[in-house]
């Protein structure tokens, strides 16, 4: 892979064609003089290359934001797989530009403008929850609806969180015969599980959140721990999440994590707490998934 300093790619930046491969909306806030935009993150990728560079022998210098980001290289080793002979990367990127207080193109904005400030109410529409259920031969899956729910947020950082789930929306989604499914649903409502009818909603509350500081975009930034309320008992819980901006008036979060149905009174088939069970034991631990999306308290005032 060839690549060229910043010294070398205003030399050459009249003769060449300049490619951003970052989105199109990081494109329109700031890109290079003369640059054309071609998303490497997008499958289309190659094909809109070829649609702004029918010519593949001429001269093509990418760039995307630099430092450890492997946008470039990545597009690089793309067109060199399309077809393309004469491809260059730019390593520093848009960064490195920057740095050296050298002319930029689009609105200028900054990529990180939209700070999370105040009260987020959940969006009991869109969230969700997705649980799975083991045993030593078998596994069921399906979801819970939540019922309510608020995020805190101070100067981009949380501070709090709680949600509601409504157990009556219990679903499973594998068992596609309807009477063996209604026949589960309706176990896992007894008291062998989770006694819906004498505890409708299950409840986590946060009351403390650590940033991850080594994390990324797409891994866990906080540790949320609090308790975890669930037929009508209440037990510390920690686990790892990602709350992010989704705009200025959205924020989303997701976690998986696994729960031990036992420290709650469900003892139906654990290994633990019964002997010779064989065919009969079930899995301690749930998987839960959660998919949570949050707005703006003042949206709707």
């Amino acid at each position: 892979m060839k690549t060229i300093s910043i010294t070398e790619l205003k030399s050459l930046q009249e003769a060449a064609t300049l490619l951003h491969v970052l989105p199109e909306d990081h494109f329109e806030r700031e890109h290079l003089p003369r640059a054309l935009n071609a998303c490497v993150y997008e499958t289309i990728f190659p094909s809109k290359v070829a649609e702004l560079v029918p010519d593949k022998t001429s001269s093509v210098i990418v760039y995307g934001a630099g430092g450890d980001s492997l946008d470039a290289a990545t597009a690089a080793e793309k067109l060199t797989k399309a077809g393309y002979t004469n491809v260059s990367v730019f390593p520093g990127g848009i960064s490195e530009w920057r740095q050296n207080n050298l002319p930029l193109e689009g609105t200028h904005a900054e990529t990180n403008s939209t700070t999370p400030q105040g009260h987020y109410d959940l969006d009991t529409e869109t969230s969700v929850v997705r649980w799975t259920g083991r045993n030593l031969f078998n596994h069921h899956q399906g979801t819970l609806k939540l019922s309510g729910g608020h995020i805190e947020v101070q100067n981009g950082v949380l501070q709090s969180a709680r949600f509601t789930i409504d157990m009556n929306t219990i679903a499973c989604e594998d068992l596609v015969d309807t009477t063996y499914n209604a026949m589960l649903i309706r176990h896992l409502r007894d008291d062998d599980f989770f006694s819906v009818d004498r505890f409708p909603t299950a409840e986590f509350i946060c009351d403390r959140a650590d940033p991850l500081p080594s994390c990324t975009p797409g891994t866990p930034n906080y540790t949320l721990h609090g308790t975890m309320t669930l037929r009508g008992v209440t037990q510390p819980l920690s686990f790892p999440a990602v709350i992010a901006a989704a705009d200025a008036d959205h924020l989303t979060g997701q976690a998986q994590f696994e729960l031990d149905r036992t420290q709650f009174g469900s003892h139906y088939g654990s290994g633990r707490l019964f002997a010779f069970l064989g065919k009969h034991v079930v899995n301690d631990h749930v998987h839960l998934h959660l998919k949570l999306h949050t707005y703006s308290s003042h949206l709707v005032q």
